[in-house]
């Protein structure tokens, strides 16, 4: 539904902008009027430039996206936003964490338990994906160093007040097991489904 509004609106500015720069080339091309032609010229462009300027007001606010998953510990929200399976079998989950307490969280028990993942840090190291219909459990990506595939949040953490953006990347769970539970540290298991990548 969205999509549909953002492309009717952009198809009227486009309209506009189409209609503005013929006005303008008609009112160059007609040379006898001496000083006329410029002074018509001049005084559509600042309306050129105004309505330039609300339509950049308009899509400067993009609609927030319904979240996949919230769930919270304490002053500690996680929100999961997006969860998608790439071409190249990989999963990628992307979110939020907001902080509504009265200090500073540390994100150490988000690292996971493997000596490995200690070089990560403050990170979503220890994060999973849980496909319960096939028992499967699926752990954050790395690379040939132990480093994750996924946010290391600076500076240790969330200051209080604050949200944070994160994202973790995973082997993809096999076509048709889209339902998973994402899990880390303390947090409860958020439900999520995988949607399919372009």
């Amino acid at each position: 539904m969205k999509f549909r509004h953002t492309m009717k609106r952009r198809r009227a500015v486009a309209a506009v902008a189409i209609a503005t720069g013929l006005l303008l080339m008609v009112a160059g091309c007609g040379g006898g009027d001496g000083g006329k032609t410029d002074e018509k010229a001049s005084s559509s462009a600042p309306s050129q430039t105004q309505s330039g300027g609300d339509e950049k007001t308009e899509s400067s606010a993009p609609a927030a996206e319904p979240a996949l998953a919230e769930v919270k510990s304490g002053d500690i929200t996680l929100t999961v936003t997006s969860a998608v399976r790439d071409q190249g079998g990989f999963a990628t989950v992307n979110g939020t964490v907001t902080n509504s307490g009265g200090k500073f969280w540390v994100a150490g028990d988000w690292l996971g338990d493997e000596n490995e993942l200690i070089k990560n840090g403050p990170s979503l190291a220890g994060a999973s994906l849980v496909d319960s219909k096939a028992k499967k459990k699926y752990l954050v990506l790395r690379d040939t160093d132990g480093r994750c595939l996924c946010t290391k949040f600076e500076g240790g953490g969330v200051d209080t007040g604050q949200t944070a953006d994160w994202f973790a990347q995973f082997p993809a769970p096999p076509e048709g097991s889209n339902q998973v539970n994402f899990q880390v540290g303390t947090m409860p298991p958020a439900s999520i489904e995988i949607s399919e990548g372009e």
